[in-house]
């Protein structure tokens, strides 16, 4: 059985940071679900309409792993919802990979207390809202237990080809890394 993602959009998300691991897992033969907060077409950050396959309130079921793209306002509508929060606890819960880039990581993954005592990474000039028990990194991606956190759109590469690591093994996102031309 092939691993599952799911992809949470919130209004005005950063459309790199969505679109880079929506294309880099549905390479790696992996089930990419996407879903919007609140409705089935989400505007992001820069004003690109997409089509989600369905609402968060209409998702069923665990994934495997569970991303949260960053940008402003998405990740603080992230942040807002207790839907968000409930799905980042049950993932954390099960040790189910969580990943979260740019705002999203201190904005909305943080509140829930799943980065307390771990290290983590966010876009530039946000780790000023992890809360003290998160290590903060400087790092392009950091992996923590089941937690990845990258910076921004121009690390959404590399946090998406860790994802492929962590859910397809080394050798598929190795080569993935090799086609797309993403420097080691």
């Amino acid at each position: 059985m092939g691993k599952k993602v799911l992809i949470i959009l919130a209004e005005g998300f950063e459309e790199i940071e969505a679109t880079a691991p929506i294309d880099v897992l549905r390479r790696a033969e992996i089930e990419v679900t996407i879903a919007g907060l609140g409705n089935k077409t989400i505007t992001g950050a820069h004003g690109i309409k997409f089509q989600t396959d369905v609402t968060l309130d209409a998702y069923q079921g665990l994934p495997d792993a569970v991303i949260l793209p960053g940008g402003l306002p998405g990740a603080q509508n992230l942040a807002d919802s207790k839907k968000v929060a409930e799905i980042i606890k049950n993932m954390d819960r099960e040790k189910k990979l969580i990943g979260a880039i740019c705002a999203a990581p201190p904005l909305a993954v943080a509140p829930t207390g799943i980065l307390d005592g771990k290290k983590a990474t966010c876009y530039p000039g946000f780790e000023k809202d992890f809360p003290a028990s998160v290590s903060f990194s400087e790092a392009r991606v950091v992996v923590d237990g089941n937690v990845i956190t990258s910076r921004g759109p121009g690390s959404a590469l590399e946090f998406s080809l860790e994802l492929v690591k962590q859910l397809a093994g080394k050798e598929k996102a190795e080569a993935l890394r090799q086609g797309l031309l993403v420097k080691a």
